[in-house]
């Protein structure tokens, strides 16, 4: 029997009944299946879980010598008994010291699985064991290509010391919630760090059947917001892809060959420009930072989540992300720079068609020889030059940029004037090209430029 005299509680306290404390070798230690914190619903089928202490008491005492009782664990068991959570009560010699696990541990009687525990064995040996003990799943949850948040959802609101992770086949976890800030961020991280070797896996295999100029740089779950006035502040999951020479948008990821060409969005790398917009540093303390040059477009970062990101991409439209981790942001931002420079090289020249006073000409970005334009019907150069001479630039924001070369001869600076269908597509080319031509001459520089890198390490 348990011992009634180390119980405590009741309804006259507004809790139930709860275990104080197990004596070695008594009946409710042999057991293995009670533990200090476990509240008693049941004795002999009959809930007492209203009941006061001093109707337990009764109860116990007068059930015989064989009495069965359901407990459950209860979490604020601890407070109430002024133990520290988990915690076996002072040392005794007396006491097992056993203390509830953090979970059901799913303890089975004869082989059944059961809520209800003997508190006496029925065998004439005490010592012959009676349960099994072990972990049974309640729910399997596959995270490969599985997806984190930690936002409640339709809100900008992040959850208390708590998150949800989502499988690629619909099942969910559920809000796990966590007692601190510390223990969530522990199983957030590892949790993402075991999705993240997952994905790797899966990009190693699909790389297998793709050729050397077609092969996935990084892939991953990021959350885009929502345009439009009445979902300005909402986002929704998207599975992003670098792969050859495109950046791809997934509304659920590929999974196989075909499903590369049913992504949402398609954009070439070379004409797309990856922005660093936060970083959370501390409390109230948001990091705002450019990583572009000459190109000036603002957004609205009212918004409350941290280690966000745009793309812009051609015709001065943009999309807006957002990553549950810091060091989700260093990837994707260590990741898109490899893939852009990887295809300016593979290209290694774009050409596009522009006007100037009526007559139609091609415009050049090449990686070895810098700018060139040239009539697009003579084919005739009317003017070269390298990177290193362009000293400026500015534009209209719409079609029309003036581009600022020194002569290397008079050093004197000559304006070159172009307009273009799509300026936004050809500055981010020739920022890509600059940027590729600067790191296969000086790559520690392109690193001490990033922004996130730099700050979530530091800090």
């Amino acid at each position: 029997m348990v011992n009634t005299s180390l119980l405590q509680g009741g309804a006259e306290h507004k809790v139930p009944v709860v275990i104080s404390k197990i004596f070695k070798d008594q009946a409710a230690e042999q057991t293995g299946m009670l533990f200090i914190g476990d509240a008693i619903i049941q004795v002999n089928g009959i809930n007492v879980e209203s009941a006061t202490h001093e109707e337990v008491v009764h109860l116990l005492r007068n059930a015989g010598d064989e009495v069965t009782i359901t407990v459950q664990y209860l979490r604020e068991a601890p407070s109430f008994l002024k133990l520290p959570l988990g915690s076996p009560g002072p040392p005794s010699d007396h006491s097992s010291g056993t203390s509830s696990p953090l979970f059901d541990s799913g303890l089975h009687l004869n082989g059944n699985s059961t809520n209800t525990a003997p508190s006496s064995p029925s065998s004439p040996i005490a010592n012959e064991p009676k349960y099994e003990k072990r972990w049974l799943d309640t729910l399997s949850v596959p995270l490969s290509m599985a997806r984190i948040s930690r936002y409640k959802t339709g809100t900008d609101k992040l959850r208390s010391n708590a998150f949800e992770v989502l499988a690629l086949d619909g099942v969910s976890t559920g809000i796990l919630q966590f007692y601190t800030a510390q223990e969530s961020a522990d199983w957030l991280r590892a949790m993402s760090t075991n999705i993240s070797d997952l994905t790797l896996q899966n990009m190693k295999m699909a790389n297998k059947c793709c050729s050397p100029s077609d092969q996935v740089i990084h892939m991953g779950w990021v959350n885009e917001r929502l345009e439009g006035t009445d979902s300005s502040q909402l986002y929704k999951f998207k599975f992003l892809a670098l792969k050859g020479s495109s950046f791809y948008i997934f509304s659920t990821p590929p999974v196989s060959t075909l499903d590369w060409v049913r992504a949402e969005k398609i954009y070439n790398l070379c004409e797309v420009l990856f922005k660093v917009h936060k970083l959370w540093l501390a409390d109230d303390c948001w990091l705002q930072a450019n990583l572009y040059l000459g190109i000036h477009q603002d957004f609205d970062l009212e918004d409350q989540r941290p280690y966000c990101f745009s793309v812009m991409v051609g015709h001065g439209k943009s999309h807006y992300f957002n990553v549950e981790l810091g060091s989700e942001l260093v990837v994707w931002e260590k990741s898109f720079q490899r893939a852009i420079f990887l295809e300016v090289q593979r290209t290694g020249s774009k050409t596009y068609v522009c006007s100037w006073q009526g007559d139609t000409l091609c415009f050049t970005v090449d990686f070895a020889l810098g700018f060139t334009c040239f009539d697009s019907k003579t084919k005739n150069v009317l003017w070269r030059f390298k990177f290193s001479q362009l000293k400026g630039s500015s534009d209209d924001g719409k079609t029309r940029v003036k581009l600022l070369f020194q002569n290397l001869d008079t050093k004197q600076i000559e304006t070159k004037e172009l307009e273009f269908q799509d300026l936004t597509a050809v500055l981010h080319c020739i920022h890509s090209f600059i940027a590729a031509k600067v790191a296969s001459v000086d790559p520690v520089f392109i690193d001490s430029q990033s922004i996130a890198r730099r700050y979530m390490y530091s800090n």
